[in-house]
């Protein structure tokens, strides 16, 4: 092994042990995805839809009462004297019936809300048949179970993404500017070692990182959701890998001539935040308005989240997902170019 190949294993050394000396970044980095992913995972698990909740005001008809409890309805008897406005307001129904005269029903409930929108229609689908209407046209129902179809499958690989993001960024940026404010970055540039290696060095420990996230999180959702990697492990590698140089590359754009700890922060979650929300996560970006999805589409957490739910859940080669891997490697280049012409050691 060269000097300098020895110089550049060292320093990647140093960065693994001060990461894993870190019981904040560990758990950061490898157990709040986890627990993420338990949580959203349970909540969302395959089980039945969640029967309606609904509440009658006086009067109350008798009738109606024991033709939604017999439909699976959850009728919930409001206190007396309590208005419409203060019944929804607790939150704990999702419809409220009121029956001035049999046979004419209002219901109160939020248009905004999907769960309100929802049991108002099948509350009054129940209501309609029990007072003999009959359905016109003949219906059957196929319940769709199969992996990629479900929503822990479309979450586990925004959990990736996110996870990739996130150690990347907190990992390479926050390091850097803590170096550089406690003068470390000043008297590591006046030794023999090659400025490039250290920061290398950076990016060699995220990727030994890189592939302990991934297995870990594979391997979960493999084994606690059964959510399969329905495409080849090695595109899911290589795209992991395009997804840490994007992120490790915009981390080092950042912390490139920032100061402070407290500057880095603002900066990282600056970035960070807007693509949570944005790039389809916890949830599809087709609910943003269509005049700007293809901007959506350029971030980098977007094209990662893409990439990856592209090869777990459809069984993509790494060339059918070719946008999100064009993406992410002008995100890579313009970020290291950028960042290695403006970064300042002091």
């Amino acid at each position: 092994m060269s000097k300098l190949q020895g110089q550049l294993a060292e320093l990647t050394l140093a960065r693994v042990r001060e990461f894993y000396r870190e019981p904040g970044a560990v758990f950061w980095a490898f157990g709040f995805p986890l627990l993420l992913a338990i949580g959203l995972g349970v909540a969302f698990r395959n089980r039945p839809a969640d029967a309606p909740r609904v509440a009658m005001v006086a009067p109350i008809n008798t009738e109606t009462v024991k033709a939604l409890e017999a439909a699976g309805v959850v009728v919930i008897t409001p206190r007396e004297g309590a208005t419409p406005a203060e019944i929804l307001k607790r939150g704990q129904v999702d419809l409220l019936i009121a029956e001035a005269t049999p046979g004419a029903v209002t219901y109160h409930f939020d248009p905004m809300n999907d769960v309100s929108r929802q049991a108002r229609l099948a509350v009054d689908g129940y209501l309609q048949k029990a007072k003999g209407r009959i359905d016109a046209v003949a219906i059957t129902e196929e319940a769709v179970t199969e992996r990629g179809a479900r929503y822990i499958d479309f979450l586990l690989p925004g959990i990736l993404g996110m996870n990739l993001m996130s150690s990347s960024m907190w990992g390479i940026g926050y390091t850097i500017v803590w170096e550089r404010k406690k003068k470390l970055l000043k008297r590591l540039a006046a030794t023999p070692m090659r400025r490039s290696n250290y920061l290398l060095s950076y990016f060699l420990s995220r990727l030994i990182f890189l592939f302990v996230e991934i297995v870990a999180l594979v391997l979960f959702g493999r084994f606690v959701f059964d959510v399969a990697v329905q495409g080849s492990y090695l595109s899911l590698a290589l795209m992991a890998f395009l997804g840490a140089t994007a992120f490790a590359g915009l981390s080092l754009l950042i912390a490139a001539r920032v100061q402070s700890i407290e500057a880095v922060g603002g900066w990282m979650n600056f970035v960070m935040l807007p693509m949570w929300l944005l790039s389809g996560t916890f949830f599809s970006y087709e609910r943003f308005p269509e005049v700007v999805r293809p901007f959506i589409q350029l971030l980098p957490l977007t094209a990662i989240n893409d990439g990856l739910r592209g090869i777990i859940n459809y069984g993509s080669s790494l060339s059918a997902v070719g946008m999100p891997v064009l993406i992410l490697t002008a995100w890579t280049v313009i970020c290291f170019t950028i960042a290695l012409k403006i970064f300042r050691w002091q």
